[in-house]
C-alpha cells in the first residue's frame, strides 16, 4: 500500500510503503472460470474447492471486485439452470430408465436455491380482530377469607 503524505506548501512530499499481508492472488480470469463453473451446477463451496480458494478469501473478492461479484450471480443462475435442466430431463420417466428421485431433488433445490423453492410459510399470530397481542401478566394478591382458607 502507497501513502503520500502532503505537507505544508515548501516541504517535502514523500511516499511511505507499507504492505500489509501478502499481496492478494485474485485474478480476472477467475470471473469467466466460476461461470463455467455455474454452468455444470457447481456451488459456491464447489468452487472454491475447484480453484483452490479459501471460502472466506472468495467471499472477500466478491466484496471487493465488482465484476466477480457479477460472475458469480451469473453463475449461480447458471447452476440454477443446470439443476432444473437436469430434473426436467428426469420427469417423464420411460419403461426400464433411469428415474428421478422427486423427494431428494425437491429438498436439494430448497436447499441450494432457497429463494425460489422453499417450502416455508410465514405464519402471523395477532388477537383480536387483528390486534397487536399483549405481553405481559398481571399478579394480584387476596387476602385469605376468614375460616374459608384451611391454609393447606
Amino acid at each position: 500500500m502507497n501513502n503520500t503524505i502532503n505537507v505544508p506548501e515548501g516541504e517535502a512530499t514523500f511516499t511511505i510503503t507499507n504492505p500489509v499481508g501478502r499481496p492478494s492472488k485474485y485474478d480476472p480470469a477467475y470471473n469467466e472460470k466460476v461461470i463455467e463453473l455455474g454452468k455444470l451446477g457447481k456451488s459456491f463451496e464447489q468452487m472454491c474447492a475447484l480453484l483452490n480458494v479459501g471460502y472466506t478469501t472468495m467471499r472477500r473478492w466478491r466484496e471487493e471486485h465488482e465484476e466477480f461479484r457479477l460472475a458469480l450471480e451469473d453463475a449461480h443462475c447458471l447452476a440454477q439452470t443446470w439443476w432444473e435442466d437436469h430434473a426436467q430431463s428426469y420427469l417423464v420417466e420411460h419403461k426400464d430408465g433411469e428415474k428421478l428421485n422427486t423427494g431428494l431433488w425437491s429438498r436439494s433445490m430448497a436447499a441450494r436455491f432457497p429463494k425460489n423453492y422453499s417450502e416455508r410459510v410465514k405464519q402471523e399470530i395477532s388477537g383480536p380482530d387483528g390486534a397487536q397481542l399483549k405481553t405481559g401478566f398481571i399478579l394480584t394478591f387476596e387476602e385469605p377469607s376468614n375460616g374459608n382458607d384451611s391454609g393447606s
